[in-house]
C-alpha cells in the first residue's frame, strides 16, 4: 500500500517567483500498470480539479484495502504557473505568457527525442520492445534541461507520464456537454470510457495539430511500429482529452459522480477491484473529428443563440444570430449563423460578445467537412 503526497517546487525566474506543485503517487509500486491523470493544464477550466479532489479519496481507500492493480500518479492542479495567471482581477490562465503558446500545444515530438536508433535495439518480444522504448523516454525525460520555471514544470510532468500506460488530460469547454477527443487507434476503448463518463461525443484523430498533451504519448508508439513492420510493438498507452463540460460547471456533487464513473472505467479495465461504483450508460460511437464543424462568426456582434445544448440540427439551421454593433445596421441588423453540417450541438459561448473568427459552436457530424484541413483544434 502507498499513498504519497509529492511537492516540488518550481524555482521562480525572478524573485519571489517560485511556485508549487503538488501530485499524488498511490497504489503498488510494483505494479506492472499505471495510470496518468492531470487536470487544469488549461488552468482556467476547474471542474477536472473537482473530479480528482473526489477521485483520490476513492483511490487510497482502494489502496488501503489492497484493489489497486495499477500505480495512479494524479496531478489535480498540474499548471500552477498558470494558475497565477491573474490580471486586472480576471483570471486567464490559457496561454504562456512568456511565450504566448497554448499551454496545451507544442508539447515535445517524442520521436524526435529518442526514435532514432530504436528499431535497431527491437527484437521478436513485444513486451521487451516496450520496455526498452519506455527506458529511452525515462532517460531522456530526466535529463531535459531545467533552467526556467517553465522548463522545471514540463520536466515534472512528462518524466511522471511518459512510461504510463493510461494518460487522461481533464479539461472543459466554454458551455459545452462533456466530450472525448483521442485517437482513431483507440476507438473502442473509448468507447468504454465514453459508456462511462457519459459523454456527448468522441472525436477521433491520429493528428489534430499543434502537438497537445494527449496525442504526443500514443504518436512515437504508431510511428515505430509503422516503421518497423517486421517487429512487434503493441500501443501500449490509452490516451486522451476528457471535456468536463464547461467552465462553470464545477460541482460537488455533478463532480463526484463523474468521479465514481471514471472510477467504473478504471474497474472495468482491470485496474481497480472491488465493489463496482458509477453508473455506466450507452454513449454515442465516436466520428471522425473532421466531421465536427467549428462555427465561427464573421465579424464582431453579439450572440443570440437559437439553439441549446444537445441540440440536433440540420444543415442550414440558424445556430445563432449575429447583433451588429457597428456600421449601417449597428443594433439593429442580425446575422444567421447556419450550421456547415448535420449533428449535435455541444458547445457554445458563455459570453456573448464575439469578434471576427471566434468560435461561435461545434456541431458534431458524421461526414467529412472538406474545409476542415491542417490543425483540426480551436487554440
Amino acid at each position: 500500500m502507498s499513498f504519497e503526497k509529492v511537492s516540488k517546487t518550481l524555482l521562480g525566474d525572478t524573485p519571489g517567483r517560485s511556485t508549487e506543485l503538488n501530485y499524488f503517487r498511490i497504489g503498488p509500486q510494483d505494479a506492472t500498470r499505471k495510470v496518468y491523470l492531470q487536470a487544469a493544464l488549461h488552468a482556467d477550466e476547474q471542474p477536472g480539479i473537482m473530479v480528482l479532489h473526489h477521485l483520490l479519496p476513492l483511490l487510497r481507500a482502494a489502496d488501503r484495502a489492497g484493489e489497486l492493480n495499477a500505480r495512479f500518479v494524479v496531478f489535480p492542479m498540474v499548471n500552477p504557473l498558470g494558475m497565477g495567471d491573474i490580471e486586472f482581477g480576471q483570471h486567464q490562465g490559457r496561454y504562456n505568457r512568456g511565450s504566448g503558446v497554448n499551454h496545451n500545444r507544442d508539447w515535445p515530438v517524442l520521436y524526435d527525442a529518442v526514435g532514432e536508433g530504436m528499431a535497431a535495439k527491437f527484437g521478436d518480444d513485444g513486451d521487451e520492445n516496450i520496455r526498452s522504448v519506455r527506458a529511452a523516454l525515462r532517460s531522456w525525460a530526466e535529463s531535459l534541461l531545467q533552467v526556467t520555471a517553465f522548463d522545471q514544470w514540463r520536466q515534472s510532468v512528462v518524466t511522471e507520464a511518459c512510461d504510463a500506460d493510461y494518460v487522461f488530460d481533464l479539461h472543459c469547454d466554454d458551455d459545452s456537454l462533456l466530450h472525448i477527443f483521442s485517437i482513431p487507434q483507440l476507438a473502442d476503448n473509448m468507447q468504454q470510457l465514453a459508456n462511462w463518463s457519459g459523454a456527448a461525443a468522441t472525436m477521433l484523430a491520429q493528428d489534430s495539430g499543434g502537438g497537445s498533451f494527449d496525442e504526443v504519448w500514443p504518436a512515437i508508439w504508431l510511428r515505430l511500429a509503422k516503421e518497423c513492420a517486421d517487429k512487434p510493438l503493441p500501443l501500449p498507452v490509452v490516451s486522451c482529452t476528457l471535456e468536463y463540460r464547461g467552465q462553470v460547471d464545477t460541482f460537488d456533487e455533478m463532480n463526484q459522480q463523474d468521479a465514481l464513473n471514471l472510477y467504473g472505467y478504471f474497474q472495468e479495465q482491470g485496474l481497480i477491484e472491488g465493489e463496482p461504483l458509477g453508473t455506466k450508460g450507452e454513449a454515442r460511437a465516436g466520428t471522425d473529428l473532421r466531421a465536427t464543424e467549428y462555427l465561427r462568426a464573421p465579424h464582431a456582434g453579439l450572440l443570440a443563440y437559437c439553439v441549446n445544448l444537445g441540440d440536433w440540427v440540420e444543415k442550414g439551421d440558424t445556430i445563432a444570430e449575429l447583433i451588429a454593433l457597428d456600421g449601417d445596421g449597428a443594433f439593429v441588423d442580425r446575422l444567421p449563423l447556419l450550421a456547415g453540417t448535420s449533428g449535435q450541438v455541444i458547445s457554445r459561448k458563455t459570453t456573448k460578445y464575439v469578434w471576427a473568427g471566434a468560435n461561435v459552436s461545434k456541431i458534431v457530424g458524421s461526414e467529412m467537412i472538406e474545409s476542415r484541413v491542417g490543425s483540426l483544434l480551436s487554440d
